[in-house]
């Protein structure tokens, strides 16, 4: 049996390692497992094939920076990709972003159609079912449950500078996202599954498959003793956040209005800065660079006393979960599907944009001491976050699919 994965990255970002460990999961069952990326190709178990290249992308970039029109570039690539689906001839396809300037969705959709294959799509961001934009819940707008129209978002990812074509980007991807009697849609998240219940895709077959982590990597146990010191916040009350990229709709902003009045001993540490948005950091924030290095990560959460995920916008909230499994209780919004990884166990959820409610919160926790949530936030991963559990229900349904065929 040959089980095919289609990404944007190649075994890095949370998408890219989704893919990878499907791959390997699959492997271990007997399975071949093949994964076609856009681009950041990284060693893998699975046989892998680069979907576009740097011209490619390029020119992708370009028409939907003048004319809107993401994911209908990559013309010959996906040509390409299709013929080698062909002479693979898989026996279930696996979708995950489409988006990311690699893949045109005309051409795959149409070719998936006449396939006949199982499809299962894992929907790590709602922009399936908008005219233009992966989110839509900081600007507000419901357009994509009717249909789009003057996007307000024409300017953030995928940008356009110039074309507004989300009204025809919204029914072409109406027509042919359920052009797919065999499509199985999966949400990382009841929130995520709540809007695809809205959307134009309210009829296609749903399922809610949480992500997992790695519960044998992010575990209460701290390998780098001197993290504190390199990084220059021993004996300090620290609080972590991580994002990639930072913005407003990360919550960056809050976190520098939020230093402003919390006690003098209270330290931020923010993972993911970029080099230009180090100089917009107060002294009780430290910035750290994007990192790959997932031990080093796992150290920064257990080293800090709360972990803060102030986005937004959010269709899991990965790190929130890591964090938990580390044994440190979570500060979140209560926004899209934050609220769903913590409990009251597990740490607080603050309404959004109450900078003095976040300090309360902050002071709430430390007055009850870290070791009051640890176990109960580890409880929970191990509950709910495995991604042993996941790769399992993936297996279920992959199971019900070529028991079928």
């Amino acid at each position: 049996m040959v089980f095919f994965n289609i990404c944007v990255e190649g075994n890095t970002g949370s998408t890219g390692r989704a893919a990878e460990e499907m791959g390997r999961f699959l492997i271990s069952k007997g399975w071949d497992s093949y994964i076609a990326h856009g681009r950041f190709k990284r060693k893998s178990q699975s046989l892998t094939i680069q979907i576009e290249n740097k011209l490619g992308l390029a020119y992708h970039g370009i028409i939907t920076r003048i004319f809107d029109r993401h994911g209908l570039g990559s013309k010959i690539a996906t040509h390409r990709l299709i013929k080698r689906i062909k002479k693979i001839n898989p026996d279930i396809i696996h979708l995950h972003h489409l988006h990311g300037y690699y893949i045109n969705i005309e051409l795959l959709f149409n070719f998936l159609k006449s396939f006949e294959k199982p499809v299962i799509w894992t929907f790590h961001d709602c922009w399936a079912f908008t005219g233009h934009c992966a989110h839509f819940d900081f600007a507000g707008c419901n357009k994509w449950k009717l249909e789009c129209n003057n996007c307000p978002q024409k300017r953030e990812y995928p940008a356009s500078y110039f074309a507004d074509r989300s009204t025809e980007n919204f029914l072409l991807k109406k027509e042919l996202f359920n052009s797919l009697p065999q499509l199985n849609i999966v949400s990382v998240s009841n929130w995520l599954n709540s809007k695809v219940e809205e959307s134009f895709l309210m009829n296609q077959k749903r399922h809610v498959i949480l992500n997992g982590i790695n519960l044998e990597l992010f575990n209460p146990n701290i390998e780098n003793l001197n993290i504190c010191q390199k990084y220059g916040f021993e004996n300090k009350f620290t609080v972590i956040g991580v994002a990639s990229p930072w913005s407003d709709k990360k919550g960056l902003f809050d976190f520098i209005e939020l230093s402003k009045i919390v006690k003098d001993d209270v330290v931020f540490i923010l993972v993911g800065i970029k080099k230009e948005q180090f100089k917009l950091l107060p002294p009780n924030i430290i910035g750290i660079p994007k990192t790959e290095n997932q031990n080093e990560l796992k150290d920064l959460y257990v080293s800090a006393d709360i972990f803060m995920n102030l986005s937004v916008e959010e269709t899991f909230g990965l790190t929130t979960a890591e964090a938990l499994a580390c044994g440190t209780p979570a500060i979140v919004y209560n926004s899209t599907a934050c609220p769903e990884i913590i409990d009251l166990d597990t740490g607080i959820v603050v309404p959004r944009r109450k900078i003095e409610l976040l300090n309360k919160a902050i002071e709430e926790i430390r007055v009850k001491g870290k070791s009051y949530y640890s176990n109960s936030c580890r409880k929970r991963a191990i509950e709910l976050f495995d991604k042993n559990r996941q790769l399992n229900q993936y297996w279920e349904l992959i199971q019900s699919l070529t028991s079928k065929k």
